[in-house]
């Protein structure tokens, strides 16, 4: 096991680290920015190492073009509604970031912000805790927040995000980490024949602006099945006005059915490569990059729709304007804690 640093760039006159995590067969790579996850590099099952995450090789393509390639989502994952929410018959009013809705935390959130970072090196495991404290009205959301984000790698290719954070406020809080897989190695291919396997029977219905409805959705003989394994292709080529209205694909919550140790997997059958995840939040957002497009390459190859796949292990989107959702709310002085753990492997 090993982990390194070295100096990615610079942001107004502070130095930007990156942070390699290697052990015998995987090299992920983060940085302070954001805590972004720039490289995660394996082998497929003839050998060769390759990139399986979507990411930039200089801070300043991040700075620019970055759709949240990699990076930590708060302080809350997801839409809010009219970029507004009440508690205790007080009104906060957030920042629009997507057209009149708050996204992913507002206009800067915890994705572009420079976070404090130090190693962990162990025998059996390495990583890097991060840490940043978002003041009170910071995005418009209320109270003093310390959050911790902590990447750990160990000599089981398995790699644990811990999220943590407590305030001195009632305030919102549901952390999210946004990297795009694609496991055909450095981009190839796009994600189309991918198989995902996700253990929920319910998604959530969207509206026109991708916020939820409220109402939940039985996946029985639809696209939307992922419990016996279904390629992405399916839903990309569905016409389930689901799948439509985010632009032909997937961009919905997924309520886990924990039952299963293992909630989440997705594979590559021509390259054997494969990602499993168990998580302990309620529900997972699968986006298919329907909205990936631009005028930018990523390592080489151009943006374009369906290259990364991203499985958002959070809480659900808008729940504070959803009763019926698992709560997002944290209490002053209580301790927010998740947990969501990868497990690579080659078949």
């Amino acid at each position: 096991m090993r982990i390194t640093s070295r100096k990615f760039g610079e942001i107004n006159d502070q130095e930007i680290h990156a942070y390699t995590m290697t052990n015998k067969e995987i090299e992920i790579t983060c940085m302070n920015y954001g805590c972004i996850i720039s490289n995660i590099i394996m082998n497929d099952n003839g050998g060769k190492r390759e990139s399986i995450v979507l990411g930039f090789d200089t801070l300043e393509e991040y700075i620019q073009h970055s759709p949240y390639f990699g990076a930590i989502v708060g302080r809350v994952a997801g839409r809010i509604k009219g970029a507004q929410f009440e508690l205790d018959e007080n009104v906060y009013r957030l920042a629009k970031n997507e057209n009149k809705n708050h996204l992913h935390g507002g206009m800067e959130g915890f994705s572009h912000k420079i976070w404090k970072a130090e190693m962990i090196e162990g025998k059996s495991e390495v990583g890097v805790e991060f840490s940043y404290m978002s003041p009170d009205e910071e995005e418009g959301y209320p109270g003093n927040l310390h959050v911790k984000v902590t990447y750990t790698l160990n000599d089981r290719n398995e790699f644990q995000i811990t999220y943590e954070g407590n305030g001195d406020q009632k305030t919102l809080l549901d952390l999210t980490n946004h990297t795009y897989f694609n496991l055909s190695g450095n981009a190839k291919r796009d994600i189309l024949d991918h198989t995902l396997n996700v253990k929920s029977s319910r998604f959530l219905e969207l509206d026109h602006e991708l916020l939820p409805t409220g109402e939940f959705i039985n996946v029985d003989h639809s696209s939307f099945d992922f419990r016996e394994g279904r390629k992405i292709r399916d839903g990309v080529n569905s016409k389930n006005p689901q799948n439509l209205l985010v632009g032909q694909g997937y961009d919905h919550p997924f309520l886990l059915d924990h039952e299963a140790e293992t909630n989440i997997s997705l594979f590559d059958h021509e390259s054997g490569r494969k990602v499993s995840i168990e998580t302990d939040q309620p529900s997972v957002v699968v986006y298919s990059s329907n909205q990936l497009i631009g005028d930018f390459s990523i390592r080489g190859v151009h943006a374009q729709k369906y290259l990364g796949i991203c499985l958002e292990t959070q809480g659900l989107p808008d729940s504070i304007h959803h009763p019926h959702f698992p709560s997002t709310i944290l209490q002053a002085d209580e301790t927010y804690q998740s947990t969501t753990k990868y497990t690579f492997e080659v078949y």
